[in-house]
């Protein structure tokens, strides 16, 4: 199978496929390959954080032009996937020399094979679902390389099921997830979001803290449709997860000086029966100092430039400055998409790392705040 994700969360999902108990565990750009049966494919949709979607390849075939595509999609035995009456959809995503077409036109071109293989073998044809198809079906043509897959999870696994209300731009909750992750967050430290926004990083951190599997509120999974679908493993597999949640042994809380967004995440804690875990409060981060005692981490999305209506300079002045003065013996990490803001922080950085939010090139860099001075620190571990 294939999980994709977003780019330099690469290792991050591969880690998670290894915990979970992937085999043969191989990383990709913005994918990792690996190895289960289907009661693994359950798992992984329900699990997995850092994936968007988890493909199960049926048929690989060498492609130079839209006649082998179309020849190569009417030699598989659709019927084991799908029937005259069942609705399907197709997504493509093209990157070969041999094909100026778009990804548009091929998903279309896939389309009609496939509707063409049923018309000829049993004079009636799946009618195409774009929104919720029986069958989801993905076409992935690299160089000469076509690879047919279906999609088990349906709906991208952002959609968690718990996010009912937004502010602008609210990011996305894979990336939300990968952050934590990347962070180094397993719940044995404080944890701080100081500009929470509507709560997506607080409650994916939360439920990496508690260990609840990142899709047990979803709705469905597209695997549910599919002809060898088994309800009963399904659930035995959920359960399994269920029994390994624990309770979190130190606080976790956010911050927002706007009383909307107070709000919003206080909306979507709720909806992902996490209000007795999170504390939201409104504060605003440039007023306030670390109030809790012990290690922290802390973790934020400040607004980007191009969401700002306030200088930036100043305003990553005030970050830094808050750090400084504010939250001693805390690791604090954070976005940003403005690479120029990021040198009037102040503070030397002790890790980048490069991310992408959506089409911006982005940098997730972390600050270790020490009690007293750097140079105090320092002595105090020489001696």
């Amino acid at each position: 199978m294939v999980a994709t994700t977003m780019f330099g969360l690469e290792e991050v999902l591969a880690n998670e496929l290894k915990n979970l108990g992937g085999q043969d565990v191989k990383v990709g750009v913005r994918n990792v390959s690996f190895f289960g049966d289907i009661g693994f494919m359950y798992k992984a949709n329900i699990a997995l954080r850092t994936a968007i979607r988890i493909l199960k390849p049926i048929k690989s075939f060498k492609v130079f032009d839209e006649d082998d595509l179309y020849d190569g999609l009417q030699k598989l035995n659709w019927e084991n996937y799908l029937s005259a009456d069942s609705t399907f959809s197709i997504g493509a995503v093209v990157n070969s020399k041999f094909f100026t077409s778009n990804s548009h036109y091929i998903a279309l071109k896939s389309k009609d094979a496939i509707a063409d293989y049923f018309r000829h073998k049993y004079h009636k044809r799946p009618n195409v679902d774009i929104k919720h198809p029986d069958v989801k079906i993905h076409v992935h043509i690299q160089k000469e390389q076509c690879t047919v897959s279906l999609d088990s999870s349906g709906d991208s696994l952002h959609k968690r099921g718990y996010r009912t209300s937004t502010n602008i731009a609210p990011i996305n909750e894979v990336l939300a997830a990968g952050l934590v992750l990347l962070s180094g967050y397993d719940g044995h430290t404080n944890f701080i979001d100081p500009m929470c926004g509507s709560g997506t990083i607080l409650i994916e951190a939360t439920m990496i803290a508690c260990n609840i599997p990142a899709n047990i509120n979803r709705p469905e999974f597209a695997f549910e449709k599919w002809n060898d679908y088994s309800e009963d493993l399904y659930f035995t597999i959920q359960d399994s997860l269920i029994k390994k949640i624990v309770n979190p042994q130190f606080k976790i809380m956010g911050f927002d000086k706007a009383p909307s967004a107070i709000r919003k995440a206080n909306e979507n804690i709720e909806s992902a029966n996490l209000s007795e875990f999170i504390g939201v409060h409104h504060v605003n981060f440039f007023n306030s100092v670390k109030e809790v005692f012990g290690s922290t981490t802390i973790l934020f999305n400040p607004p980007y430039g191009e969401r700002l209506n306030i200088d930036v300079a100043e305003f990553y002045k005030k970050i830094g400055d808050t750090l400084k003065h504010g939250y001693p013996d805390s690791k604090v990490w954070f976005i940003t998409s403005d690479m120029e803001a990021l040198k009037h922080v102040g503070l030397r950085t002790s890790k980048r790392i490069p991310l992408k939010n959506g089409d911006l090139d982005c940098r997730f860099v972390r600050y270790d705040m020490y009690e007293g001075s750097r140079k105090e620190k320092k002595i105090a571990i020489e001696e």
